[in-house]
């Protein structure tokens, strides 16, 4: 199992150095480079990036105590993803292959609007009473939920940038905040895909996911060790050109 390995360590690397798990753009590898249906890849995915997730907060351990003070954001956001996630695995496990391709080209089309957004602009809080940040924040919550059980990812392009921009906090503990978000929100949708047929997928599949997931470990810490040698802003514009790329791929596949 020697190509997923390298794979997953490649995107791992590719992730680590935008701060991110690199998730979005395993979802085109496992489609285009490893031929899995796109829900079978969401499901594997999804595994990947738990696993990934778990690691990150390993390595992120020492930070652990700064967050004590966003407990609040935590559980805001994390209410609403819960929701989400359940919603976006029951959808995606209802609707036709055809339909579900167009729906995740689309999704990834807005990832990469995002990951190029967040090169060019600058997150100011936005300052709203306490009231209307805990509707948003339940909103944005939903939202996050709904692509990470869709596309298999842990969300963190959405997350980082949705807590500096209703909250205004550092980037750094806004990542540890993503994290501790994502891995209760991937769980969900993990046991949501559980009860369903394509599940099924995982048992044969085992080794691969593992080899995958070893790669997308080392890659990550290879990756966040590599900080400062390429510009993470020129990079992150690069990938999403290719990401929308694989977007329309997948969707012109959706509508044969």
């Amino acid at each position: 199992m020697i190509k997923p390995f390298v794979y997953g360590a490649l995107i791992g690397i590719l992730g680590g150095l935008m701060g991110l798990g690199g998730a979005e753009f395993r979802l085109p590898v496992l489609t285009f480079i490893f031929d899995f249906t796109t829900l079978h890849a969401v499901i594997i995915n999804l595994i990947v990036s738990w696993v990934t997730v778990i690691a990150s907060l390993l390595f992120r351990w020492e930070s652990w105590i700064a967050i004590e003070p966003y407990w609040h954001i935590v559980l805001t956001l994390l209410s609403g993803s819960l929701i989400g996630a359940s919603m976006g695995a029951s959808l995606a496990s209802r609707i036709d292959e055809q339909k579900l391709d167009r729906i995740v080209a689309v999704l990834l089309g807005i990832i990469a609007l995002i990951m190029i957004t967040e090169t060019l602009t600058r997150f100011d809080p936005l300052g709203f009473n306490t009231i209307l940040m805990i509707f948003l924040g339940f909103g944005s919550g939903i939202i996050i939920g709904l692509f990470s059980s869709m596309l298999g990812v842990a969300g963190g392009e959405l997350i980082i940038p949705t807590i500096a921009l209703l909250y205004g906090v550092d980037i750094k503990i806004a990542g540890t905040l993503s994290l501790m978000i994502s891995f209760p929100t991937i769980i969900v949708g993990l046991y949501r895909y559980r009860k369903r047929e394509p599940f099924a997928i995982v048992k044969p599949n085992l080794s691969f996911i593992g080899s995958m997931a070893s790669g997308s470990i080392l890659g990550a810490w290879a990756g966040k060790s590599m900080l400062g040698w390429l510009s993470s802003s020129h990079l992150q514009i690069f990938l999403a050109l290719i990401l929308s790329l694989s977007a329309i791929k997948l969707y012109k596949k959706g509508m044969q």
